[in-house]
């Protein structure tokens, strides 16, 4: 087999492997663009599979203001969910739904972050009722 690897430029170079493998190395560099990131080829480009939107989903929002309002109370900075939602001109009920985001599977997180959430879920599904479990939650999310 051959051995194929790309240098700085980005020109290809077939090596032929003593062992008949096939290698391929690829030299990119990750950008960060917002709260995302992309990759940049040697020449510079970045490669982009879709448009590029810095403004965050509703549920996005959502589980960011969740986290900030748990980090409140851990921190000492409000004493209760309530003293939360007092000072930031909310209903108690919405914070403490949003909190509930803060116990969501790593996996749902990045989903929702990265925008791969099955479009039938709704924040509603995730904020009221959500098992502790993390199975539990992606079985709610894939029947």
């Amino acid at each position: 087999m051959n051995e194929i690897l790309i240098d700085k430029t980005g020109q290809p170079e077939v090596i032929t492997a003593s062992d008949g493998s096939l290698t391929i190395a690829v030299p990119i560099r990750i950008k960060r663009r917002g709260s995302r990131k992309a990759v940049a080829l040697p020449d510079g480009s970045a490669v982009q599979p879709r448009p590029w939107d810095d403004t965050p989903t509703p549920i996005q929002l959502a589980l960011a203001r969740g986290h900030r309002w748990l980090a409140m109370v851990e921190s000492g900075e409000a004493r209760t969910l309530s003293e939360v939602a007092e000072r930031e001109g909310m209903d108690r009920a919405y914070v403490s739904r949003m909190v509930n985001l803060t116990t969501l599977a790593p996996d749902i997180v990045a989903a929702i972050l990265d925008e791969t959430l099955p479009p039938e879920v709704t924040l509603f599904d995730l904020a009221s009722g959500t098992p502790l479990l993390w199975d539990e939650q992606r079985a709610i999310i894939n029947p």
